[in-house]
């Protein structure tokens, strides 16, 4: 098979979720199948060590990504060009975005419909961008891949799209992420929090993933806890200066840490953490949580939508609207030994259940579904 990509989002320095399940995903198939051929279709120049096997043929299609009219003319206008010019089989787009402007067979991979339920998170153009093509996008493609059963729900209700055009890949844990001793746990804490304890936030800042209420909630564990700082670890996305704003007029606003995702690796700092607080409002799997299970680091996270489905007995889940419950949470964690200690060792297990090799032979068994349409 011939096999384009859309591999627009493949950038060294911005490995987060939706990215890191392309790179994971997509270097196994190619592994896996040295007779297929896989054309990567950047929209930039690319860094070499997304380019797996010899079986990559990476192409630069102008325009770069970066507004809603250059994305419709990426996918409507370059792309059907390269999909033609080289005769591909089947796109496979792992972005949630597809071309309305061809007949290849596409397979789409859609992380969380979140702009349906926050869209007041959302730049007013972005916005209006998914609100008319995402539907279009889902209605086309031959092939759907939703990353959490809670994701595939999703797109059902939202869309009206038949369950069986839908099959589930999940995320899993990057690699990297790793007990670490006492000692180094302690060197960690040197580091990054004046030898303090402390509670860590990992994944890109903006409205949705809820950091304002884990400030609060942080605020009212101090009023009674002395000891403990949070760090909040992440790219700026969009709508962050309410955090920053947060941040400044905290009470406590020298225990609270921010760390830029572009120059800090979480998995340096998250195993000396006490947990990992992710009270995200609105996620389609939610990888941190994994992370945090790899280096034996309990989780406090959301009891809404897909983050109980990843977590499972691995986690406190709590009302994230609600700081008061997130505080009693910490509270938890750093007084019940037992609870802790079960809780890491669940978290162990549940680890084990999320295999990037597992999603990649689902989405591979997709894209040959849709090559035989494209052949019928």
């Amino acid at each position: 098979m011939k096999i384009a990509v859309n591999t627009r989002v493949l950038l060294k320095d911005r490995m987060e979720g939706v990215c890191r399940y392309i790179h994971e995903t997509t270097k196994r198939m190619v592994l896996a199948h040295p007779e297929d051929e896989f054309y990567f279709l950047f929209d930039r120049p690319f860094h070499p060590s997304f380019i797996y096997a010899d079986n990559v043929i990476p192409l630069i299609v102008p325009p770069p990504t970066r507004d809603p009219i250059l994305w419709k003319i990426w996918f409507d206008f370059s792309v059907p060009r390269i999909l033609n010019k080289y005769n591909i089989d089947v796109f496979l787009s792992g972005d949630t975005y597809a071309s309305l402007n061809t007949n290849v067979p596409t397979v789409l991979v859609t992380h969380d419909l979140a702009y349906l339920h926050y869209p007041e998170h959302l730049p007013g153009r972005v916005l209006n961008y998914y609100q008319k093509y995402f539907p279009l996008f889902h209605q086309k493609a031959a092939e759907i891949i939703a990353v959490s059963e809670f994701t595939k729900n999703d797109i059902v209700n939202s869309y009206g799209i038949k369950k069986e055009k839908i099959s589930i890949a999940y995320n899993a844990a990057p690699k990297g992420f790793a007990v670490e001793s006492e000692i180094e746990k302690l060197n960690i804490r040197k580091n990054y929090s004046d030898g303090q304890p402390f509670f860590i936030y990992v994944g890109s800042i903006h409205p949705r993933k809820n950091i304002a209420n884990l400030i609060f909630a942080f605020e009212k564990f101090k009023e009674k806890n002395h000891s403990h700082k949070l760090i909040l670890i992440g790219r700026k996305a969009w709508k962050y200066k309410e955090i920053e704003e947060l941040i400044r007029i905290s009470k406590f606003n020298s225990d609270i840490i921010y760390l830029d995702g572009n120059t800090h690796e979480p998995k340096l700092i998250l195993p000396a953490a006490d947990a990992l607080c992710y009270l995200s409002l609105h996620e389609g799997f939610g990888i941190p949580l994994l992370e945090a299970m790899s280096c034996n680091v309990p989780v406090i996270c959301s009891n809404t939508t897909s983050l109980p489905e990843v977590a499972g007995n691995a986690a406190l889940t709590v009302n994230p609207k609600k700081p008061i419950e997130i505080s009693e949470a910490m509270h938890k964690i750093i007084s019940n030994a037992d609870l802790r200690e079960n809780l890491i060792k669940n978290g162990r297990k549940r680890v084990q259940s999320f295999k990037w090799e597992e999603s990649a032979i689902t989405i591979y068994n997709c894209v040959k579904k849709a090559n035989k349409i494209n052949q019928n």
